[in-house]
Order: C-alpha cells, then structure tokens, then sequence
C-alpha cells in the first residue's frame, strides 16, 4: 500500500509539475473512444498468460508474470515478458522451442489484466469532499469523476478547474468550467475523459 501511494504521489506531481508554468487551454482536449482498445498492450507483472502451443497440450500453459517479468513455460524454462507485447513474448517462445519440437505454432494470451489496473484509473484532487483515484469506464465524463468524489467543497473555485492528460508530446491541461457545468448545466466542458487523466479543483483566494 505504501509503495501504491508513493507511485501515486509521484504521478500527481509530474502531471501538475508539467502544467504548472503554463495555462490550461481553452480549447477541447483530443479524444478518442477506441484509445484504450487500440493501444497496443504491454505485458506487466501480476498479469496472468495463457500460452497455448498448436498441437502440444501438454507445453500449453495458464501462468502469471513474476515479479522479475518472466513466465516459465515447459521445456525451454524462463521466458522474458514484462514490457513486451503478446505477439513478441509468443515469437521469443517460437523460437526456442524450434530446438525441442518442429515447426511450433505459438500463441499467447493475456487472460487477466493484473498490471494495469493502477494505470486505467481517472483522478480527482483538490477542493472536493473526498479526493478519489476511480477505475476507469467507457464513456466516464469530467463531471462523473466530480460527482464520485463527492462533489466539490465550499471553498472551491469551480470554474478554475484543469483536467491534466498524458499526451504523445507531453502532458497538456484543459480549462473545465466546472462551475458553468454543477449550477447551470452548461456541458460544453464536460469532456470525456480518458485514463490516466487527473482532474484538479482548486480553491478560491481568500
């Protein structure tokens, strides 16, 4: 729990550290729906593979990835997966067991996504009643991630609100009128957001 929390900190202040000498754009952030289904994925530990050999029950295997990024995997022993792709761990696994069986026909499947539940998760900080880091749903909006922390406080500047994402350049910040959104129903800034975003209410100056 201590080393989840410590990561987490780290996070916040390299996402808010990145945006900090900059203002938030008013323009909308860039979304797409099929992000996350399109990345491509990376094995993590804890992930749990399924490597099934064409016509060889008996090399085909269900094993997790240890802490060290390997699986063990019968007959050529430990295989490197931490930080590859299924289609890369599947051709490493083809190619040694070309020593020990003809023509090996190699797929890998990753069965259950341990590693990355840490990763697809949307963030809320600051003047709101109760901070939270949520799991991450299709279509989860700036104002579902709000509403789940309990909403903001009397003490916050709504309006003054940044949503912070990761970006292929960079981490970019995106002006929400969090304000406009709670008490008129103004939706133009409540954007979808994406995992990995940390949304922040700050409080208003005294």
């Amino acid at each position: 729990m201590k080393i989840y929390q410590a990561a987490l900190l780290a996070l916040l202040v390299s996402l808010l550290g990145a945006c900090a000498s900059s203002p938030g754009s008013s323009a909308a952030p860039e979304f797409n729906p099929n992000a996350q289904a399109m990345a491509v994925y990376h094995i993590g530990v804890d992930d749990l593979l399924q490597v099934s050999v064409w016509n060889n029950p008996d090399l085909s295997v269900k094993v997790p990835v240890r802490p060290d990024g390997r699986i063990t995997v019968p007959l050529i022993g430990d295989v490197e997966a931490g930080g590859k792709t299924p289609d890369e761990v599947s051709a490493d696994i083809q190619t040694q067991l070309k020593g020990f069986i003809r023509d090996p026909q190699v797929a890998v499947i990753v069965t259950e996504l341990r590693s990355h539940e840490y990763l697809l998760r949307v963030r809320v900080t600051g003047a709101v009643r109760s901070p939270v880091s949520i799991p991450y749903h299709q279509g989860m909006t700036v104002l579902d991630a709000v509403l789940a922390s309990g909403g903001i406080t009397e003490f916050a500047a709504p309006d003054r609100t940044e949503l912070y994402r990761k970006t292929s350049t960079g981490t970019k910040s995106y002006s929400v009128q969090l304000g406009h959104i709670l008490q008129d129903g103004q939706l133009g800034t409540n954007y979808p957001v994406e995992p990995g975003d940390v949304i922040t209410v700050p409080q208003r100056s005294f």
